[in-house]
């Protein structure tokens, strides 16, 4: 058992080296202005990026506007990329210093003059079937255990209600399924202020959560005190573009 335990981990220490040698050979395709590996790149990370984007500046049209703006840095930039973390991790990184800029300046300039789009009334309706999915279980999330739409796009509302840092702490964890350790190279904390933004983040979430479980609660027999008590409130869900 030890020595394919040992096989184990010397095969996945093999594919580690080749993922990143592949990496340095794509990192260098871009760095000599390959439009091969720039179309690549366009095409591996726009919707993720894009998703990222959306999910801290919450406007489909802002989204698009900074997630090209980002693409352009990340071309502009690329001569300046030496590895010392992942072409992921680094575009990330890109990504939200980008976003905050944007939000940053929405609040300065924008906020008076955007209506509110999110009607309050979304999504209010569900079958037992899907509220049950979302919260009897309580070591998975609502995103975890449910596929409706629906109730995807509820927590997605809530989840935007949910304040700076914690939301894209919450959004790079539960939904981009990065470590701890990605997330602090991302956004330049120390591990235990990813954990404790992430930690606040899923509170926030599971006490919006937990209203509406109130509004609908009573005809389903639930109770908001299985809310409390359940896991993470994320799952990776896609944002078309």
């Amino acid at each position: 058992m030890a020595g394919m335990a040992g096989a184990a981990n010397l095969g996945d220490f093999a594919g580690a080296i080749g993922i990143r040698a592949q990496e340095s050979a794509l990192i260098q395709e871009l760095k000599a202005g390959s439009e091969d590996a720039y179309a690549w790149l366009v095409g591996e990370f726009h919707q993720p990026v894009y998703s990222l984007v959306y999910r801290i500046l919450t406007d489909p049209a802002d989204a698009a506007d900074t997630t090209q703006e980002v693409f352009l840095k990340v071309f502009r930039g690329m001569k300046h990329f030496h590895g010392e973390s992942s072409l992921k991790t680094w575009i990330y990184r890109i990504a939200i210093h980008e976003a905050s800029n944007r939000r940053r300046w929405w609040f300065r300039h924008k906020s008076k003059e955007t209506s509110v789009e999110q009607s309050e009334g979304d999504s209010q309706s569900c079958s037992s079937t899907e509220i049950n999915l979302a919260l009897v279980d309580h070591h998975k999330s609502p995103f975890d255990a449910v596929a409706d739409h629906e109730v995807q796009a509820r927590v997605e509302a809530e989840l935007r209600n949910v304040a700076e840092p914690y939301r894209t702490a919450v959004v790079l964890r539960d939904i981009e399924d990065l470590s701890y350790e990605q997330i602090a190279e991302i956004t330049q904390v120390s591990l235990g202020t990813v954990k404790s933004r992430i930690t606040r983040g899923r509170a926030a979430l599971r006490k919006r959560l937990d209203e509406y479980v109130r509004v609908v609660g009573p005809e389903l027999g639930l109770k908001p005190a299985e809310l409390s008590r359940s896991g993470n409130c994320t799952k990776k869900v896609e944002v078309a573009s």
